[in-house]
This record gives structure tokens, C-alpha cells and sequence, in this order.
């Protein structure tokens, strides 16, 4: 079995929205609720007193959700892992369409559960 975890970075995102924990939150919502994910709690927040960035995570069944935003750098990083296979989300266009990001890259890292001898045996 294998789970998935997708490693996304946005930049040139509007400063502004990326200090607004009530669009972040819209973002944790779409993405629990389009993928089925099960918080185990609530997402719990923090928000920098100097520069506003907000770092965000909610602890799900699957494992977990992650965000951390840098408005000095116009930049916002996502992180969402699952262990157990989930479809594609349209990251790229969200974040484009809630941060006015001028860019975004993503990452999808695989993670196997294999055990060694099992690994062995398949290669």
C-alpha cells in the first residue's frame, strides 16, 4: 500500500490574502470536504505578530494538512499528506484563484509501506 503527499509552493500570491485566515481556512475547507478527509480536530492557527503569516494544521485520520505563509515574500507553502490514495486536486488553479499566485510548483512524493523484506522480494 502506499500513501501520497503532495508538497506545494505558490509565489507571487497578494500579500494581503495571505495574512486572512478566513481564506486559508476557505482553502482547508474546500480541500477537506473535495477529498473526503477526516479531521481528527480543529485546525489549529497561528498568526505572526510582525509580519501576519499565518502557519496552519489540521491533524486528519489520514495524517495531515499543513500551511505556512510568508507575506514579506509573497509566498505561501502547502502541505497535505494522506496514507491512503486520494484523487488529484487542482491545486494550481486554487491557489491561483485564491492568492493571485503568479506561480506554483507541486510536488508528489509517494511514501510505501512496505516492509524490507517486502521490498526485496519485488525487486
Amino acid at each position: 500500500m502506499n500513501g501520497l503527499e503532495w508538497v506545494v509552493e505558490a509565489w507571487g500570491c497578494r500579500a494581503d490574502l495571505l495574512r486572512n485566515s478566513h481564506t486559508l481556512q476557505s482553502l482547508f475547507d474546500s480541500l477537506i470536504a473535495d477529498l473526503g478527509l477526516r479531521p481528527v480536530s480543529s485546525t489549529a492557527w497561528h498568526q505572526f505578530p510582525v509580519t501576519g503569516g499565518i502557519t496552519g494544521l489540521c491533524l486528519l485520520a489520514e495524517s495531515h494538512l499543513a500551511c505556512h505563509t510568508f507575506p514579506e515574500y509573497q509566498s505561501l507553502c502547502l502541505n497535505l499528506f494522506c496514507c491512503v490514495p486520494r484523487k488529484e486536486w487542482s491545486f494550481e488553479s486554487e491557489l491561483k484563484a485564491r492568492f493571485e499566485a503568479e506561480r506554483v510548483s507541486i510536488r508528489r512524493l509517494v511514501r510505501s509501506y512496505e516492509s524490507v523484506q517486502e521490498r526485496a522480494a519485488s525487486e
